[in-house]
């Protein structure tokens, strides 16, 4: 395969056409638009960042503070409609937002929660009523909201909820227990799955006024120890009927449409601590000195940083390219229920795809960039520690990785049922030529499944780094061919993981590690056209 063929690959129907031309790079973000990024980038380092300890020991108010203060700002509310109190933003540049707000993983998993997955079934879902009842409240930072799916027995198979839900005049009387809740503690609006008449999984508003409507201790966390996470216990809480969001039946709908749409925005969160963990690296680097030398001059610390360039790379290329996907969806439709919940699904399976990578990819740059603190990086008195801690979690909430890898399999296999898609198909990379051997062999053991949305996930990341490579040159195209070079190793172990076959890999492409390295310490960061 020559580079002249991977640098032309382009889209394939099954991940639902190329590319959108010249509206998906990070660096499109001009004007206007960099001048709020730049705030939210500031606001991080300025206002959270030098409250981290603070955040830590959970220091009363501190963090509803910083949420009103973000709220000031219009950060609760980036794409919500202005209609509503949201600034109205198109969902490419309010993930590039959240991304620089989500330096500290606690805040992040905060405003997160209540600006995205909180309010997310609201908005698509919900009536006018409830909209101007609640939404200008969560835009402002007034109010917290959060969201309540997860119970003790019920993670995964989220639809196996005991949750119940009781019909009683003109209320209903909700029982159960709700688990790993995020803004539990903060939260004045809950979006509550449960069963009516049975198995009729509905949604509904829960106010933290509502009668029975109590919240447990914090739990013991391993990281995100700013932000809060507990349990919603309900007992016999007397929740009003207008308060169920979209039909008695149809909450699946609003659940899983609200996580498609999260998973993209967890992606974009994952991003931010990532990014500050490159930088601290960075700086530390040149400062440390052994041998008589900066430690960023070594061989070996220079392969992590060109490491972590690429991957970080490739994450955003693939987040950034998935979102204007999404904006232009929307686009399409004419922002009625039935609409909102089409525009939602048409790309679940790239949430899916961007939320496994971005999360995965979020601890391996982490743990590099420990690595070069080297001892330093073990104790709690440099922040990589606390990033390294928080980033475990992300590949567990939000549907774990594992789900989201037989989800995102299956979900292709219906709609290449449906005559709604077509297999994978060879675009000029390896990896797609391997997923298109692999495809017609797939059966339905997880081990093959998983091995095949790791195939899937490479190629979107393969043809996402060509795509952007290829309009911005330079740089981008070395860090192209970085990603190339990774994917087509791990393309290597999932093909044989689904045929127990060998295969001939093709010769890599020639990359300067201490080129890409450098690039990193010119910016500060991961490298920006």
């Amino acid at each position: 395969m020559s580079q002249t063929q991977s640098a032309t690959a382009q889209g394939c129907d099954f991940l639902q056409g190329n590319p959108p031309k010249n509206s998906f790079y990070p660096e499109q973000f001009l004007g206007d638009e960099s001048l709020m990024i730049q705030a939210a980038e500031q606001f991080s380092r300025q206002e959270v960042l030098p409250m981290s300890w603070r955040l830590d020991e959970h220091e009363e108010g501190l963090m509803k503070h910083l949420v009103s203060k973000a709220g000031e700002l219009g950060f609760c509310g980036i794409d919500t409609p202005e209609a509503y109190g949201g600034l109205g933003l198109p969902k490419n540049l309010a993930a590039r937002i959240l991304e620089l707000l989500s330096l500290n993983a606690s805040f992040s998993v905060t405003i997160g929660i209540t600006s995205g997955i909180g309010q997310l079934g609201l908005i698509l879902f919900g009536t006018e009523a409830q909209k101007l009842a609640r939404l200008p409240h969560l835009a402002s930072g007034e109010k917290i909201a959060a969201y309540a799916l997860s119970e003790p027995n019920s993670g995964s198979d989220a639809l196996s909820l005991t949750t119940k839900a009781e019909a009683n005049g003109g209320d209903y009387i909700l029982n159960g227990t709700k688990m790993w809740i995020s803004n539990a503690q903060w939260a004045d609006t809950f979006l509550v799955m449960a069963k009516v008449d049975g198995d009729k999984v509905t949604a509904f508003l829960v106010d933290r006024s509502c009668p029975g409507v109590s919240i447990s201790r914090e739990e013991h966390k391993m990281g995100l120890k700013g932000s809060s996470t507990a349990r919603l216990v309900l007992e016999n809480a007397v929740v009003p009927a207008e308060n169920v969001l979209h039909e008695v039946g149809l909450g699946h709908h609003v659940a899983f449409n609200a996580l498609n749409l999260g998973r993209f925005k967890l992606s974009s969160m994952s991003l931010g601590p990532a990014r500050d963990a490159i930088g601290l690296a960075s700086s530390y680097s040149q400062e440390r000195k052994q041998f008589g030398r900066a430690i960023s001059e070594f061989g070996l610390i220079q392969k992590k940083f060109a490491s972590m360039a690429t991957l970080f790379f490739a994450a955003e290329s693939m987040v950034y390219r998935t979102g204007a996907m999404i904006d232009q969806a929307f686009q399409r439709y004419s922002g009625s229920v039935e609409d909102n919940m089409r525009a939602a699904e048409e790309y679940a399976v790239e949430c899916s795809m961007i939320k496994v990578f971005s999360t995965e990819v979020e601890s391996m740059i982490i743990d590099d960039a420990l690595q070069c603190f080297g001892g330093y990086g073990f104790t709690e008195e440099f922040p990589i520690a606390r990033h390294y801690r928080d980033a475990r979690v992300s590949r567990i909430y939000e549907g774990t990785n594992e789900i989201n890898r037989i989800f995102l399999v299956d979900r292709i296999r219906k709609r290449i049922l449906l005559n709604r898609a077509t297999p994978p198909k060879k675009d000029g990379s390896f990896v797609s030529e391997l997923a298109e051997l692999c495809w017609p062999l797939l059966k339905d053991g997880q081990i093959e499944k998983g091995a095949m949305a790791d195939l899937l996930i490479l190629m979107y990341g393969v043809q996402s780094c060509w795509s952007r490579g290829n309009a911005l040159g330079s740089h981008a195209l070395e860090l192209a061919k970085s990603f190339e070079n990774y994917a087509n190793i791990r393309a290597l172990e999932a093909y044989q993981l689904v045929t127990g076959e060998p295969i001939q890999i093709p010769k890599p492409h020639n990359v300067d590690q201490q080129n890409l390295a450098e690039l990193v310490h010119e910016a500060h960061g991961p490298w920006h056209g």
